[in-house]
């Protein structure tokens, strides 16, 4: 841990700690999946313990790891999660992304399992995934440096890829952000599902994406929805109120 600040750092197990139950609490990640935070000094990241409960993940159940997946700090009667490979190669490839998450979305992982039906942008907020949503051809986990560089390798540049028969995954600048696109990504998967059903389908094109994004204050927007979300879960007691001073997000353009 050189190098890094105690603060810094407890502040962002909190982080982790809350969007994990945030999305646990708003449906979007059920009992498994993991949510991970790159670490001030680029080379570290937090990881949750396998058997950690999304349902009340707490600080002290996240190890900090290299991009090795090597454990440099925290529970040694416990190990963190199997597949965070997943993480620690997107990071090591992708210095843009500074928070990933791996969860089982069952309506977007239907994309992978038919012929000639690709998950595309649907609604404004899926701009984030006008350039394309790979497909991973391998269903098994992701537990390994090998496999998981050609899972980053599928997903490229873009900012999420679904693994064929498993589940999604989806890369952001930071946890607020993160949590917000994660509810996007759901959301953007189910409007298409509903939307074949009542005809043909009609994509975001790429044009409207690209005019959505340059006039659009991302920042601005996942400060608005992390409040609400963090509103809701304070209100619901899934998150302790000891924890909202360190997760107000500042406001900024």
């Amino acid at each position: 841990m050189d190098g890094l600040s105690n603060s810094r750092v407890e502040t962002a197990k909190v982080e982790v700690a809350a969007c994990t139950r945030l999305l646990n609490h708003e449906g979007v990640l059920g009992y498994s999946g993991h949510v991970s935070q790159r670490l001030p000094d680029g080379e570290t990241l937090l990881i949750q313990a396998f058997d950690a409960s999304r349902n009340d993940l707490a600080p002290d159940d996240l190890y900090i790891i290299d991009l090795d997946g090597n454990v440099l700090d925290g529970n040694p009667n416990a190990r963190p999660v199997n597949e965070l490979e997943i993480h620690t190669e997107i990071m090591r490839v992708r210095p843009d992304i500074n928070a990933v998450l791996h969860w089982h979305p069952e309506i977007a992982t239907l994309f992978t399992m038919v012929e000639g039906v690709e998950l595309v942008p649907m609604k404004n907020h899926a701009y984030r995934w006008s350039s394309g949503i790979p497909v991973h051809p391998e269903s098994w986990h992701i537990d390994t440096q090998e496999r998981g560089r050609a899972m980053a390798e599928t997903m490229g540049e873009h900012n999420a890829v679904l693994l064929r028969a498993h589940g999604a995954v989806i890369g952001s600048e930071s946890i607020p952000a993160l949590m917000v696109d994660a509810v996007h990504f759901d959301e953007n998967a189910r409007a298409l599902y509903d939307a074949s059903r009542l005809g043909t389908p009609k994509p975001l094109s790429k044009l409207e994406s690209d005019e959505f994004a340059a006039n659009f204050k991302r920042t601005n927007h996942s400060v608005k929805l992390w409040r609400y979300y963090l509103s809701r879960g304070l209100e619901a007691a899934v998150i302790p109120d000891e924890w909202a001073e360190l997760l107000s997000p500042d406001e900024r353009a």
